[in-house]
């Protein structure tokens, strides 16, 4: 599988071309050298075991902890004596008024604030469970729902604005999901009720808060000129994609892992790209300092100028384009600067909601709010951490849908604890493949053990617990090695105790798939 359908897979977009005259080429992980037959047909069992092993984990997370009502849930009216109900999809697309300046009040069952993958996970999910609640998506872009992570496809003509879109264009209508292109200006949770930016008031019984997050503007001077912009949204792509020709100028501030999403698709483009990241090494919150470095050093060698340590001052303009100041005196000249230097949650509309709020919104181990009727998911919210068990916010893709279907399963009368999500992420820079599951950073008094060949450019790092759980893989992270990428997850999620296996693996990290065989039918000859 390619990398950009795992991607596909792992944040929840469609799996059917949104534009059927645009096909997806993508690139695959390059095949291994031929093997003696009996070597392929143990690869093959391999890698059976591998998506197995991903389905069983997958199946469990879902079913150990979800439980049914045993009253039905119950499609109660709200009173609409003096509100009119949402206009259909199909309504909404013939008139097209989806902001007004005469004010309009609407009702709903169920209402999502944010049409992200979190969102239309969730939509979609309640509409499963109920099939007669209405049920209103919010958005606030004038755009059809898309994912962001699809956006360096678009950058780099591998798919049309259509293919970043998460669903086909009547997939809403038919499952009667009004899709509603507003910005929610503020909730008033007494009154049940959301206030729009134009006046219009919709009213809910039960509400879903999926606002996502907004990128970070770091307080530089000129942060705010014409040709500085995040890579966010679609508005954000037209814009680079207008001005990112071959051979332009393009400074890249932030080496993080939005970052390096984009860095690819801009070396597609031709452009001559500096990256500048203030910390000392690229992806710091996915890598240790020598997967880093040799991220670092794969990007130099394909003709990436990357600056680590080292700030911007400022953005001027000079002689029709700009001039980029650093802190160590250097000046860069650039025609576009993407500024990539994190997000934050979307909260600021709700203050006074009476809705409680930290670092994002806090939840309780079902996505629910200090509010009964009012949930919370994915970038916005304060989610259990899988591997920590604290609440934190985790802005990454696969968090967000995994809290969509969650919260919408509560919202739906189900009883479903988050048993906590997975801190992971997979990164393809120019060609080089890297991973990062749970605490792979370590932790104190826990061992360890790595390979590192930076001629190679391959570094593989396992972290063990501690106490009674040292010899519980609680962490890895890879860079250049893609076999058994869905074993480490496994044996991670599973919190499966190693034994002797643990001692083999210090010896050797590569007999990582032997150990989960090994640790498994010990646990199956045991029941």
């Amino acid at each position: 599988m390619s990398i950009f359908n795992a991607i596909k897979r792992l944040f929840g977009m469609s799996d059917t071309p949104q534009n059927q005259t645009q096909k997806i080429v993508d690139t695959d992980i390059p095949e291994p050298k031929q093997a003696s037959k009996s070597k392929l047909a143990t690869e093959t069992s391999i890698e059976k075991t591998e998506k197995e092993i991903s389905t069983k984990i997958n199946d469990d997370n879902k079913q150990s902890t979800e439980t049914t009502e045993d009253s039905e849930y119950i499609d109660e009216n709200i009173d609409s004596s003096t509100n009119t109900t949402i206009k259909s999809q199909k309504d909404k697309l013939e008139d097209s008024s989806l902001t007004t300046k005469d004010t309009k009040h609407y009702t709903t069952h169920h209402a999502i604030i944010g049409a992200g993958p979190c969102g239309v996970v969730a939509a979609e999910t309640l509409r499963k469970e109920n099939p007669t609640a209405e049920i209103t998506l919010i958005g606030n872009e004038n755009e059809p729902p898309y994912s962001r992570m699809a956006i360096p496809y678009l950058l780099i003509n591998k798919i049309g604005e259509e293919g970043t879109h998460l669903r086909q264009s009547d997939h809403y209508q038919k499952q009667n999901i009004n899709y509603l292109q507003q910005t929610v200006a503020s909730v008033d949770a007494n009154k049940n009720e959301l206030v729009m930016a134009d006046g219009s008031t919709l009213v809910y019984k039960k509400l879903l808060i999926a606002a996502g997050s907004h990128p970070i503007a770091p307080p530089i001077e000129g942060i705010d000129l014409p040709n500085v912009h995040s890579c966010w949204t679609l508005k954000d792509a037209r814009q680079i994609a207008s001005i990112a020709k071959e051979g332009s100028n393009v400074v890249l501030m932030g080496a993080g892992f939005i970052g390096c999403i984009i860095l690819e698709a801009l070396v597609k483009r031709g452009v001559k790209l500096s990256i500048i990241e203030m910390g000392s090494r690229m992806v710091p919150r996915m890598m240790d300092e020598k997967a880093g470095g040799l991220l670092e050093k794969w990007c130099i060698e394909k003709g990436v100028n990357v600056l680590t340590s080292t700030k911007i001052t400022a953005i001027k303009e000079s002689d029709g384009n700009m001039r980029v100041e650093l802190d160590n005196g250097d000046k860069l000249v650039a025609d576009l600067v993407i500024s990539a230097t994190g997000v934050k949650p979307n909260t600021a509309f709700l203050e006074n909601s009476g809705i409680e709020v930290n670092d994002g919104i806090t939840v309780n181990n079902k996505l629910q709010t200090n509010i009964e009727n009012i949930y919370a998911a994915g970038d916005v919210a304060q989610g259990k951490d899988f591997s920590t068990g604290k609440y934190e916010v985790q802005a990454i893709q696969p968090t967000a849908v995994d809290h969509g279907r969650i919260a919408a399963l509560n919202m739906s009368g189900k009883h479903v604890e988050h048993s906590g999500s997975l801190n992971m992420n997979v990164l393809d820079t120019l060609g080089l493949i890297s991973h990062s599951f749970g605490l792979w950073m370590g932790v104190e008094g826990g061992d360890s053990v790595e390979i590192y060949n930076p001629d190679a450019y391959k570094y593989l790092n396992l972290r063990f617990g501690t106490d009674e759980n040292a010899d519980v893989l609680v962490g890895a992270s890879t860079l250049g090695m893609t076999q058994h990428i869905g074993v480490l997850r496994g044996l991670i999620e599973s919190k499966i105790h190693l034994k002797e296996w643990k001692e083999h693996l210090l010896v050797d990290p590569t007999r990582i798939m032997e150990a989960y065989l090994a640790s498994t039918q010990e646990l199956d000859n045991a029941v």
